[in-house]
């Protein structure tokens, strides 16, 4: 095992925001951001639709950089973006380098006019689309499979957006949600598996003269909604493609071929905000649900539960509320700690756990502790957070783990480290338990998530909403590795 626990947790990609019909429209997108700053902190971009002289004259006004949204976006730099519809963006890299140009939304300008996507997901079949783009003169400016939707939409760009989307969509394979401007339209647009969460919202505001109007949102999170004081209108359909226009309501079309629905299993248990609500169900009270059956499949002879903060929290009130045993803190987190903390050398390392998370020596000593988080990835975090309770005083330590073993690596859209490399497809229960040092290791069962998720326990691949590739290696579409 790598002694490196720097990438321990699984990491979405990106979460993507469109907002049109509003002067605000640029701001709107920077609150939006922030509300999904957890999906991507590597770096950030908006692109707006202004006027360029005369109405008839239109030009994209794009910043991107590299860091947080707070880092690269002030008021000077808000002000700039001008127009009535604008498109955003938070990334972090599964595929493709750290680099500038890597750094949505994208733009471009052809017989279509000014286009700009932005795009949450990965897809499957990149490497094989963007090798025959190339060969027939298509040149990329970066190295993310975002930049192929772009390439695939020029190619036909004199039919209409929709039937161009819907031509697309026929091609690639894999996971997107995806945001896309033009000159007079915003579009949102989802994959048929619809992998990736995507929400339409609205709100109502008054123009220059005093007139009300119905500015909309997509989004990948409705707890950006909240944010913005919108309404939660509804979830774009796994392959539905809306196109809204200010002053009309939005229309639908969709992927000329349905697909049996694989939504990521990863967003109810880790990644979704819990005061999100995505797939029909409450994040919050979804992992509350999922803490409860994990206590009714692996319960402990235990004095207390806490949680890993903060993903493991609402699992832990669960499992404390099935177990009738109270939920305190017992690690507390260290939300201040910066992107550009120096690297510690590796005689050094055990300082990195410690600095984010500090042990409740009053909650923990001479109790027995069953200690809940999400999932358990490489496995080196767990180890340092079971010698720090144990330090504090822990009589016995229970680890139980609110999703099934991670044995494959994820191809829709999540960083997972190579097979390789994931603690629990190379070791049994048993054996990762020993390694950690905990007196016992338990995980959610792929049924017990089915049945916390609303699903019928012991249903098939073909008829299951969610997809479990990350637990059993049945990947619902054709996988190609992306170079």
């Amino acid at each position: 095992m790598s002694l490196d626990d720097s990438q321990d947790k699984l990491r979405e990609e990106c979460g993507v925001v469109g907002v049109i019909g509003s002067e605000n429209a640029a701001y709107y997108t920077y609150l939006s951001l922030y509300a999904l700053q957890h999906r991507g902190q590597e770096a950030c971009g908006i692109v707006s639709l202004g006027v360029n002289g005369s109405p008839e004259s239109k030009r994209f006004y794009t910043r991107r950089a590299h860091g947080l949204v707070d880092e690269v976006f002030n008021e000077a730099r808000l002000a700039e973006l001008e127009g009535v519809s604008a498109l955003g963006h938070v990334r972090y890299s599964t595929h493709g380098e750290k680099r500038e140009s890597n750094i949505q939304p994208f733009s471009f300008s052809g017989s279509l006019g000014h286009v700009a996507i932005a795009h949450n997901g990965n897809l499957t079949n990149a490497g094989s689309i963007r090798k025959s783009l190339e060969e027939d003169g298509s040149v990329f400016r970066s190295t993310v499979d975002s930049e192929i939707f772009i390439h695939l939409l020029a190619k036909n760009q004199r039919r209409r957006m929709e039937e161009s989307i819907q031509i697309v969509m026929d091609k690639v394979e894999g996971a997107y949600s995806l945001a896309i401007l033009t000159q007079d339209a915003l579009y949102a647009v989802r994959d048929p598996h619809g992998f990736r969460p995507l929400v339409l919202g609205k709100k109502t505001e008054k123009d220059a003269n005093g007139n009300s109007k119905d500015v909309w949102f997509v989004v990948s999170e409705s707890c950006a909604l909240d944010l913005l004081g919108a309404e939660y209108v509804r979830e774009v359909e796994p392959g539905e493609i809306v196109r809204i226009i200010p002053g009309k309501e939005p229309v639908s079309t969709f992927a000329r071929e349905k697909k049996p629905h694989k939504f990521c299993s990863f967003e109810p248990i880790y990644f979704s905000r819990p005061d999100s609500k995505h797939f029909g169900l409450s994040m919050y009270e979804t992992r509350k649900k999922i803490g409860r059956v994990l206590a009714k499949e692996s319960p402990s002879q235990i004095d207390v539960v806490i949680a890993v903060p903060d993903s493991g929290v609402p699992i832990a009130m669960g499992y404390g509320e099935q177990m009738q045993k109270p939920v305190e803190i017992g690690l507390v987190r260290n939300h201040y700690i910066g992107r550009t903390f120096i690297q510690p050398t590796q005689d050094k390392r055990e300082f990195r756990v410690r600095l984010k998370l500090n042990a409740v020596t009053s909650v923990l000593a001479g109790k027995s502790v069953a200690v809940i988080d999400d999932s358990i990835v490489r496995g080196t975090t767990s180890v340092k957070i079971i010698r720090m309770l144990r330090d504090a005083g822990a009589k016995q330590v229970h680890m139980r783990i609110g999703s099934p073993p991670i044995t494959h690596s994820c191809f829709y859209g999540v960083d997972t480290p190579d097979r390789e490399n994931l603690m629990a497809s190379k070791h049994s229960i048993q054996q990762m338990c020993e390694h950690l040092g905990a007196d016992s290791l338990a995980f959610l069962s792929q049924d017990g998530l089915m049945r916390a998720l609303g699903e019928k326990a012991g249903g098939s691949e073909e008829t299951g909403r969610f997809c479990m590739a990350c637990f059993n290696g049945k990947y619902p579409t054709d996988v190609q590795v992306n170079t």
